[in-house]
């Protein structure tokens, strides 16, 4: 693509990296067919290849964020599939991070959309705010209606998407601290707990700690540790978002320090994963952090990923349970995992059954949810049916965002993939899967061998 930036303009590292990735498209369009927006809307201002075209004019302009180009890079997930089908290596995710820190610098917002992106990340990346404001969600609850006729549809999506319980579980493990192998120490690892997970579904960092401690892993969070910056870098408050990281990187750095070696930085949460990853990239103009924030990024591996190359062991339990394995566009488009998690449910004796259309995004996407709650329910419905088609007992997922995401529209029960592991090699029945238990039993320990003279 032929581009037209200053000499000036290019002064701007901004815009000399959007510059490098533009010229790199081609106009083929193969990323339309895999782009979720597009396929269900056909506008090609909502494909990738149209919103790149609005991009670049918007900085070639140099003028501020038309409506035009707004609404439609807010309509984008940054679901990342066009960048698993491009042929020329468009660094899409980069290009439209950009895009949204320029929109949310010089774009004009209406008051209503402003207040709720405020709200969210005021109070999505704290967990005790989130916990506070969960339990204020299910006395609004009976207002839905209301809020309906008041043409509020994102605050009634963060009411359908609240847990409906009137308790929340508690972790196991809660706050920072090592939970130490009881085995032979082999690995050190830091676990990220994480902002929202933590609250909606705590047992996913349980499982995630006992079922490495069972292996001889030490599992530390550090204290200082908190959201790893995604949901506010999605809305373009790029500067949130690399305090959010440089906090991390402070507080991971110390560890290491204090500790010594780690052999991994295990994320759980594929989105967080996705982000965490690229700190070296976010923080690549910060001189005191740079060098650390790109260490630390490369050591950073999914749960699945650092267990796909450990040693697991036969498994403690037997199963014919048919598990759906949703993957995650952060977790095959953003870190481009695909098998480590279906060999990992396998070999822990579940049969993995394949989603039809896996690669289109279910409509979670951070908060695309609550801020664009019709194109995200069309998602889910689109998803819901990809996996009722398969019949499947259980549907698993390696990111928080689409539980929450798939949990509302389906009678199927959904779990983490860690939470299901941690199951067959010993650990408890997964929350909503107690139903499921007579499928799943104890392999019986092998008996001791007699010798005959």
């Amino acid at each position: 693509m032929q581009t037209n930036f200053t000499a000036r303009q290019l002064r701007d590292p901004r815009i000399a990296e959007a510059d490098k990735i533009l010229r790199r498209c081609v106009h083929c369009g193969f990323c339309t067919a895999t782009c979720p927006t597009y396929v269900l809307l056909g506008d090609e201002r909502d494909s990738p290849r149209g919103r790149i075209y609005l991009i670049k004019e918007m900085f070639e302009s140099g003028k501020r964020a038309s409506p035009e180009v707004q609404y439609h890079v807010d309509r984008c997930l940054s679901c990342l599939s066009c960048m698993s089908t491009c042929p020329s290596g468009v660094d899409y995710m980069h290009l439209v991070d950009h895009a949204r820190v320029h929109i949310e610098q010089s774009g004009r917002r209406s008051f209503k959309d402003r207040a709720i992106r405020s709200l969210l990340a005021a109070i999505v990346p704290y967990p005790e705010r989130f916990r506070l404001a969960l339990r204020a969600a299910r006395l609004a609850r009976p207002f839905a209606g209301l809020l309906r006729k008041l043409r509020l549809p994102q605050l009634v999506a963060m009411l359908e998407l609240a847990p409906r319980g009137l308790l929340m579980p508690s972790a196991s493990y809660a706050g920072p601290g090592t939970a130490a192998t009881k085995g032979e120490r082999r690995k050190r690892v830091i676990l990220l707990a994480g902002c929202a997970q933590q609250v909606l579904r705590p047992e996913i960092n349980d499982a995630t700690i006992s079922l490495l401690a069972r292996r001889g892993v030490d599992v530390e969070v550090a204290p200082g540790a908190g959201c790893c910056g995604a949901l506010v870098h999605h809305m373009g408050r790029e500067a949130s978002a690399i305090d959010m990281a440089k906090r991390n990187v402070d507080a991971w750095s110390r560890l290491i320090e204090k500790g010594g070696p780690v052999d991994a930085i295990i994320i759980n949460t594929s989105g967080c994963g996705t982000t965490v990853k690229d700190y070296g990239h976010l923080l690549k103009h910060e001189p005191k952090y740079a060098e650390k924030a790109a260490r630390l990024a490369a050591m950073t591996r999914d749960v699945t990923e650092f267990l796909a190359t450990y040693d697991m062991g036969p498994p403690k339990r037997w199963s014919s349970l048919r598990i759906a394995y949703h993957s995650a566009c952060s977790m095959q488009h953003g870190q481009r995992i695909g098998d480590e998690p279906r060999k990992l449910l396998r070999n822990a004796g579940f049969t993995v059954v394949e989603i039809p259309e896996a690669h289109i995004c279910c409509g979670s996407a951070g908060t695309y949810n609550i801020m664009q709650p019709a194109i995200a329910a069309d998602l889910r419905a689109r998803k819901v049916g990809n996996i009722r088609s398969v019949r499947p007992d259980v549907v698993a997922a390696g990111n928080i965002g689409c539980i929450t995401q798939l949990a509302p529209g389906m009678d199927i029960p959904i779990a983490h993939t860690v939470e299901l592991l941690d199951w067959a090699y010993g650990g408890p029945v997964p929350r909503g899967l107690e139903a499921l238990s007579r499928h799943v039993k104890d392999v019986p320990e092998p008996k001791p061998l007699i010798a005959v003279t």
